[in-house]
């Protein structure tokens, strides 16, 4: 077994510590944020941790109604850009905390005035250190080059920075998490017997929307760094605006198919994927009880044994990214094992990668 799988299946935990570790530091801010809300938030980060602060805006946006904007690096480190930071919450987000890129946003954004927070995995880094306070991922050391637990684990944070922001998500709903995303793992043996089928699979695209636009990004790149598969990614309303016209049989299309209000618009896109005859795989789960019987894909959707959507939350697919993108990862470390890679040790890629 790979290390990339070894940590996939640690995921549930590392959830369960997160929160136990993290909740009273959330209670404390969100009580000093009640007094001195932000009027807006900027996110910066690289790579998976990106693809993470991508989840981060659509959560805060939606829940609190603060603006949320992704941060340029290149603005502050290539063009010297001074902003305007006053009254701003600046979250980089960095698995190994040694971004050089991202903490010099950081450096920059306190020296404007800007509060600012650090979500990583390594408590002894420059980034928790440059932070005035750190979010700490408790996933232990990740040693596969491919992230995975440190991308849900950021996923999880996000829920507690939103929630000490003023968002109405429940401490019952976030204790629920870490069985759902072991409800996701039990789809490993089928997934593996599923990735047989893709062994010369050279292209693909990831499709997602909302609150799981991010793991379209997430899910393509752990295609494209273990699998070294070209792998697009794109919401299911932005495909249909030109780049659906590349597909046909043999260009495979992975899918993130939750409940809620995303659904109309991605029936809508699989209908037309079904009429080009796409190579088609589904990503859902119990709720959407639509999703696993549309007419063509019955046989072509990984379900993942759970309800995960939530009547009582809005929206109510809020809490599918994490269970949701644990079979993208199942999937990537399967592909790279039948095309015979290992997925630990991409090539030309380390751990730690420092852009300025």
């Amino acid at each position: 077994m790979s290390t990339m799988r070894d940590e996939i299946k640690q995921q549930p935990a590392t959830i369960e510590r997160t929160l136990k570790a993290e909740w009273r530091k959330v209670q404390r801010l969100k009580h000093h944020w009640e007094a001195h809300r932000p009027r807006l938030v900027v996110l910066a980060a690289r790579g998976t941790s990106d693809n993470a602060a991508q989840f981060g805006r659509y959560l805060i946006e939606i829940t609190t109604g603060i603006p949320v904007s992704l941060a340029a690096p290149s603005v502050f480190t290539l063009y010297g850009a001074r902003l305007d930071l006053q009254d701003t919450l600046v979250v980089a987000i960095s698995q190994s905390g040694e971004s050089t890129d991202t903490n010099l946003v950081l450096e920059r954004a306190k020296q404007a005035g800007a509060l600012t927070i650090g979500i990583t995995n390594e408590p002894d880094s420059t980034l928790a250190k440059l932070a005035a306070d750190a979010f700490l991922v408790r996933a232990g050391k990740e040693k596969s080059v491919a992230a995975t637990k440190t991308y849900t684990g950021q996923i999880f944070l996000f829920y507690l920075l939103a929630h000490a922001l003023g968002a109405p998500i429940r401490l019952e709903d976030l204790q629920l998490l870490p069985e759902w995303a072991a409800s996701a793992l039990e789809l490993e043996a089928e997934i593996r017997a599923r990735a047989e089928r893709y062994c010369f699979m050279q292209h693909a695209v990831c499709i997602g929307r909302g609150l799981n636009y991010s793991n379209s990004f997430e899910f393509a790149l752990k295609l494209m760094e273990t699998c070294y598969v070209i792998a697009e990614r794109f919401s299911s309303a932005d495909l249909l605006h030109g780049p659906i016209a590349m597909l046909d049989a043999s260009f495979p299309a992975f899918v993130f198919a939750p409940p809620g209000v995303t659904w109309k618009s991605s029936r809508e896109m699989l209908e037309k994927l079904q009429s080009l005859k796409a190579e088609t795989l589904l990503i859902t789960d119990r709720s959407n009880k639509e999703a696993q019987s549309l007419p063509g894909l019955e046989k072509n959707a990984l379900v993942i044994p759970a309800k995960l959507g939530r009547k009582n939350a809005i929206p109510e697919e809020i809490f599918t990214p994490i269970p949701y993108i644990i079979p993208g990862q199942l999937f990537a470390a399967s592909l790279a094992e039948v095309k015979g890679l290992d997925p630990d040790r991409p090539r030309t890629l380390s751990k730690v990668t420092q852009t300025m």
